[in-house]
């Protein structure tokens, strides 16, 4: 049962941690809210490999806080901005 409550609980956060990146982080991104889960939970474990680089704890795979997260969301999601910006012209 703890389990459950972990990935309910990591897939609240990466929805929250998602979506105020994609606020944040100027421009349209299309992406569903599925991505946007993924991209929270991906920040989460980014904001949390930062964080642990930052205090000198060295790597721990794990899942960082909400602000940790957030973080992390918006640095993935520029990365991924930057990454298919080109793509989108050269489509049209």
């Amino acid at each position: 049962m703890e389990i459950l409550w972990n990935i309910i609980v990591l897939i609240v956060v990466g929805a929250i941690a998602g979506f105020i990146a994609r606020a944040v982080v100027p421009g349209k991104q299309s992406m569903s809210v599925g991505m946007t889960i993924v991209l929270g939970i991906v920040g989460s474990l980014v904001g949390n490999l930062l964080g642990s680089l930052i205090s000198g704890r060295g790597f721990e795979l794990g899942t960082a806080g909400i602000i940790g997260s957030i973080i992390g969301a918006i640095v993935v999601l520029l990365i991924y901005v930057f990454a298919t910006r080109g793509r989108s012209r050269a489509v049209r």
